[in-house]
């Protein structure tokens, strides 16, 4: 059985208003980068309330820095906001990485073009198989761009439609991590 690594246990401050499920609910893992520039940035987007009939806000369940380390936002028995239709059955991976940031939508600037640090994918990949041991549910593994398929108007041309969410992008090493892991890529479907 894998260890977790060590993990910087920061709950947000909402953290209690999220629902409470059952560990043997979850059965997916979803990676996102946080399309920011640095964790205290991702941070303070993740304190923001952004539902205010619930008091909470979007965020990942876990966040890996460039440097590895790994900061738990949410308790994997709390369901997070991070990826529309999967939340009750995953746990959010959020990557820092810069991804689109600041122009998501605009569509001259739709590149991924950071790439994922050494470091920052072993802490992924040790965090998986860490939790891989200890719920036996978790069977699947998918990126938010295949789970989140919409495409908005672009903030530069509102008659041209870019992806909504692209992440973790072209750069993520699906092959690596999928080859350290005990997890399959989940095949698209509609959200349950």
């Amino acid at each position: 059985m894998s260890t977790l690594p060590a993990v910087h246990e920061l709950p947000l401050p909402y953290v209690h208003k999220l629902a409470l499920r059952g560990r043997g609910d979850i059965d997916l893992a979803v990676v996102h980068c946080t399309e920011l520039p640095d964790l205290a940035m991702a941070r303070e987007y993740g304190e923001r309330v952004v539902h205010p009939e619930s008091g909470t806000g979007n965020s990942g369940h876990f966040y890996i820095d460039r440097d590895g380390s790994v900061h738990a936002w949410v308790p994997v028995e709390r369901v997070a906001h991070h990826v529309r239709g999967y939340n009750p059955r995953s746990i959010g991976f959020e990557l820092v990485n810069r991804g689109r940031y600041p122009d998501w939508f605009d569509s001259r600037h739709q590149a991924m073009d950071e790439a994922y640090p050494d470091p920052q994918v072993d802490a992924l990949v040790a965090l998986l198989r860490g939790l891989a041991g200890e719920l036996p549910s978790l069977r699947f593994i998918a990126g938010h761009e295949d789970l989140d398929v919409e495409r908005v108007a672009a903030s530069d041309d509102p008659a041209l439609r870019v992806p909504r969410k692209r992440d973790p992008g072209p750069l993520f090493p699906w092959p690596r991590v999928l080859a350290s892991v005990p997890l399959t890529r989940l095949p698209v479907y509609s959200p349950q």
